[in-house]
């Protein structure tokens, strides 16, 4: 008797999908935050929105500066110190806590795809920025300085503070640590606490137009050949993929409430391809 391998190969995969399915098994907020004792998710307020551009390609890119009292506040500094200080040589030297975020791809009033970074700081002292010309000129020289050096990017200084619109795009949940340091440093968001590779992916919307039924997520992984390497946790409103041994990691924030007990995953061996099926929660 002859044995077809193609039927053997595709029970194979979908044993590989099950696995992952029930890898999957859909693990709240609380199980991730359970791994990361040493900080805490948080959701930054709205708070101004600043226009400007890399340089010298002059692409649009929208700053997000917003606010939290989990951030702690810098030292107390008076309008007569700041001007000292901006007066100064090396203004940087006062060091402002805030968490930068990853880029994320936005589209302006223009329909035109654009960049939007978020950058969370404290409350209290956005207020103070807020109400003092000065004071709001430094947090965003601070904020652009913060992600040219992070991200190795060389921002223009002839920036805009649009007036109708505190926030572009969606503003996402980071993670801020909650043990103190000898010495103020950037609060670092959820997703560089790994050194693996972030790979490709794209978020689509079912059906395109009207009442969003389905979100899916479908995730590049070249060089994972078998679903068993991939751990998958989501969360109401967050997806979090470990490929192992260390290879790829994704930890995104999506834009839609999902159904976590009802979401399907499937990974493709030949495309290396992993498709996340997530019912959207109703409203």
């Amino acid at each position: 008797m002859t044995t077809d391998s193609s039927l053997l190969t595709s029970e194979l995969e979908l044993q590989q999908q099950e696995e992952l399915y029930q890898q999957m098994l859909l693990q709240t907020m609380g199980k991730i935050q359970e791994e990361m004792p040493d900080s805490r998710v948080i959701r930054p307020q709205p708070g101004m929105c600043i226009k400007t551009a890399i340089e010298p390609s002059k692409q649009k890119v929208f700053i997000n500066i917003c606010q939290s009292n989990s951030v702690p506040p810098p030292p107390d500094l008076s309008r007569d110190e700041l001007v000292e200080l901006l007066q100064s040589e090396d203004p940087s030297g006062f060091r402002v806590p805030m968490s930068l975020g990853e880029p994320h791809s936005e589209t302006d009033n223009n329909s035109q795809g654009c960049s939007a970074y978020d950058v969370v700081i404290n409350q209290d002292f956005f207020q103070t920025c807020q109400k003092d010309p000065l004071f709001q000129q430094f947090i965003i020289l601070v904020s652009v300085e913060g992600l040219e050096n992070k991200y190795g990017l060389e921002l223009s200084r002839d920036w805009k503070v649009l007036k109708n619109r505190k926030f572009l795009g969606s503003i996402g949940e980071q993670s801020i640590r909650t043990k103190s340091r000898p010495v103020i440093q950037e609060l670092q968001p959820q997703e560089s606490l790994t050194a693996t590779k972030r790979p490709e992916f794209t978020l689509l919307v079912e059906p395109p137009a009207g009442e969003a039924q389905y979100l899916i997520a479908e995730i590049k992984l070249p060089g994972i050949t078998s679903a068993r390497s991939l751990l998958l946790d989501v969360g109401e409103d967050r997806l979090v993929l470990n490929a192992r041994p260390s290879l790829y990691h994704l930890d995104i924030f999506h834009p839609f409430l999902v159904e976590q007990d009802s979401s399907m995953a499937q990974y493709n061996t030949t495309t290396q391809i992993l498709t996340i099926t997530l019912p959207v929660a109703s409203s």
